[in-house]
């Protein structure tokens, strides 16, 4: 007999939040970018009745533990889980109708050309990226800074900016791909 998978913790209000903000179709095919241990993939992919998502991160051990999170999701076909950098990844052209990330530093601490060069030739015309992060220690003013440069680098790459959500679960960048 094969042991029970523990149960997994309670998900952080942020991925939560976030996921009430994003409510994809069930149709739809999502990437998830830094997904760590898979606690986003764990609530979304059950939403995707006849949708399918990726979920990517750098890290080996967060994928080990992502997969080891969402086994039923990967026998089912419904997940996909890659090691691998956002700059790195390879999918065919327009393959995504979200993408969204959450507390991934990279679309603020530079330009994230490379990744956002990917994005934008993964997501379909029309797709949605959300850029999102749960509430931090730097208060109001930091998220404020991050979220200009978010903002500014999304859109020197075409992304067009349609809503900046704040609140106190989290904040964030949403931008719709042309």
């Amino acid at each position: 007999m094969t042991p029970a998978r523990p149960a997994s913790a309670p998900a952080p209000d942020r991925i939560r939040w976030a996921l009430e903000l994003l409510d994809p179709a069930p149709s739809a095919r999502v990437l998830e970018i830094g997904c760590g241990p898979g606690v986003a993939v764990e609530l979304l992919t059950p939403r995707l009745t006849t949708g399918t998502m990726l979920a990517i991160d750098r890290s080996t051990v967060a994928v080990t533990r992502a997969r080891r999170r969402n086994e039923e999701h990967l026998l089912d076909g419904r997940l996909e889980l890659r090691e691998s950098t956002l700059a790195d990844l390879e999918v065919p052209a327009g393959s995504f109708a979200l993408a969204f990330s959450i507390d991934v530093n990279l679309f603020w601490t530079g330009e994230a050309r490379d990744e956002l060069t990917v994005l934008h030739r993964c997501l379909a015309p029309d797709a949605v990226l959300a850029v999102l992060y749960g509430p931090g220690p730097g208060g109001a003013t930091s998220a404020t800074r991050h979220l200009e440069r978010v903002a500014t680098n999304l859109a020197r790459h075409g992304f067009a900016i349609e809503q900046r959500p704040a609140t106190a679960r989290g904040s964030g960048v949403i931008a719709r791909r042309p």
